[in-house]
């Protein structure tokens, strides 16, 4: 019986990752084209894969253990914004005053500025659900915090294999 190729080891971690990540920006996109339409901290909750498809990229070519750590550091704050995201649509803490029905950025518009107008993008808040897993209030956030974990952890099993 032979022996593994060691460079393989850490690849398939992180491409598991890797397509993790290139999964989970597919299917907010694919939400986004039914119309559930991001809030603002979607947004920025879609770079860190969007960063880790690339350092998975760049990781498959070199083999650089740094990468793998760093893919492993992109997911651990993917999971921070997902989890915080996920406790302000929860009402579990406040969101950022530029996204939630909390704020005062509302305030002084009439009625008529709020109606939507032709051509006018739909406003987002980021405090409340727009879906959730069977009614059980795991949030697109929620899934997204669970799955950064996972990668994470996939990308730091990546870096303790690579040399």
């Amino acid at each position: 019986m032979t022996k593994p190729d060691s460079n393989f080891a850490p690849l398939q971690p992180a491409l598991a990752a890797t397509l993790g990540s290139l999964a989970i920006l597919g299917g907010a996109f694919v939400f986004q084209s039914l119309g559930y339409a991001p809030c603002e901290m979607c947004l920025w909750q879609r770079w860190p894969h969007a960063i880790a498809i690339a350092i998975g990229v760049i990781f498959v070519m070199t083999k650089s253990r740094l990468l793998s750590f760093l893919g492993g550091l992109t997911m651990l704050i993917s999971a921070g914004l997902g989890l915080y995201h996920a406790g302000v649509e929860q009402k579990w803490w406040p969101g950022p005053t530029s996204c939630t029905g909390a704020s005062d950025a509302l305030s002084g518009l009439s009625g008529m500025d709020l109606l939507p107008t032709a051509g006018a993008a739909k406003l987002v808040l980021c405090d409340e659900i727009v879906w959730d897993t069977w009614g059980l209030g795991i949030t697109m956030a929620g899934w997204n915090f669970v799955f950064s974990l996972i990668f994470a952890g996939l990308w730091f099993v990546a870096w303790r294999k690579a040399k």
